[in-house]
């Protein structure tokens, strides 16, 4: 879990079963152990949720498993733990779903997409789970360069790091929930800890880079790796992507803007066009990968798409679109203009004999 980089939660559930009322449901929760889990002495959460079932109401489902909880602690040595939804030291899910109930014990004792590096961020930024699954759909090896023309506060970039260098995603995590566990082994746990970071490795200066036309955004970035081993390692400029050089042969993961109009008052369609024109004229070779979160845009870049992948964020339908740009694609595309106007020429009448002896040759030549 302290390695995993998609999961937004690992739970550990402690009883499974049939839940048709409020009544029952509080019935069930006491038989579980609580004072062993939670004691007096320790805080607790309840995060619920519900679907298609007699409850109806996450918060009330949470209400009646916390009374449940507290009431037969209580019952046993007059006293209760108090709720700390902020950071608890015991967090416990609650799901409900067709009238069948859950209850779990969270692992991790927070959301995983909270890796801790990004305390500088954009409106809007893209969640670090969903930029995990993009950076391993991209099957990027760090055997290539990987660039980010519009990198904003630098969470692809920081996840690409942290692969490449193989740092955990739970590396700047003060606790875990599953160190409130009643098993929990303080010496295994720090021995593997130790294990795991003792093999972060550093990546080639330039392995990495990203751009961003907003000074700000960069300036975030830099901030936000920089909380991550090797993070001064990774290359990062203000730039208009329009204005880079070439990058050829190389891997380009980006989440472009997706609003109606951009600052400046440009199309957002005009925006995509560009785009495409980008990678036409300047990525030969290059693989890139584009992340929208309005799925429409994509039919604005202009070129055809090698797989297009569902990929939520948040509340938006978002879609990873991969783009091949193989190497001397402009050349052909040349070559393919000319075979064009060449076609549209008319044709001559030109009876003119080749020199004696060259047929017989060009026949017998098997190439």
């Amino acid at each position: 879990m302290y390695q995993a980089r998609i999961p937004t939660r690992v739970i550990a559930p402690l009883v499974t079963f049939d839940c048709h009322s409020d009544k029952y449901l509080y019935k069930r929760a006491q038989e579980v152990d609580w004072m062993t889990l939670i004691g007096t002495d320790r805080t607790f959460a309840i995060f619920a949720s519900v679907s298609a079932s007699n409850i109806t109401h996450s918060k009330y489902a949470a209400l009646k498993l916390k009374d449940a909880i507290v009431d037969m602690i209580r019952d046993q040595v007059g006293t209760r733990p108090d709720v700390d939804r902020r950071e608890p030291d015991v967090s416990i899910n609650l799901h409900i779903e067709n009238n069948r109930a859950t209850i779990s014990l969270d692992a991790a004792g927070q959301s995983m997409h909270r890796r801790g590096y990004r305390l500088d961020a954009m409106e809007a930024p893209l969640q670090e789970t969903v930029a995990a699954s993009i950076i391993r759909m991209t099957e990027w090896k760090a055997d290539r360069p990987l660039l980010d023309p519009m990198c904003g506060s630098g969470t692809i970039l920081a996840e690409a790091l942290m692969m490449a260098t193989g740092t955990p995603s739970g590396y700047l995590h003060q606790s875990f929930g599953f160190e409130q566990f009643p098993d929990f082994d303080l010496w295994a746990w720090s021995a593997r800890k130790k294990e795991i970071d003792d093999a972060i490795k550093p990546i080639e200066k330039g392995l990495i880079s990203g751009s961003d036309i907003d000074s700000e955004a960069v300036r975030f970035a830099r901030k936000n790796l920089s909380r991550l081993p090797h993070g001064d390692l990774v290359t990062l400029s203000r730039a208009d992507y329009r204005d880079l050089d070439s990058f050829e042969n190389g891997v380009l993961v980006t989440n472009p803007p997706y609003g109606v109009r951009l600052n400046g008052g440009m199309r957002i369609e005009d925006f995509y066009k560009n785009l495409g024109d980008f990678f036409k004229q300047k990525c030969a070779g290059t693989t890139a990968y584009v992340y929208v979160g309005k799925p429409e845009l994509l039919k604005t870049v202009g070129l055809r798409t090698t797989w297009k992948k569902e990929l939520v964020n948040g509340a938006l339908d978002g879609r990873l679109a991969r783009y091949d740009m193989y190497a001397g694609q402009r050349e052909k595309d040349r070559l393919r203009r000319e075979a064009q106007a060449t076609a549209t020429e008319p044709e001559t009448t030109d009876t003119a004999e080749a020199p004696q002896g060259q047929e017989a040759q060009e026949t017998a030549d098997p190439k």
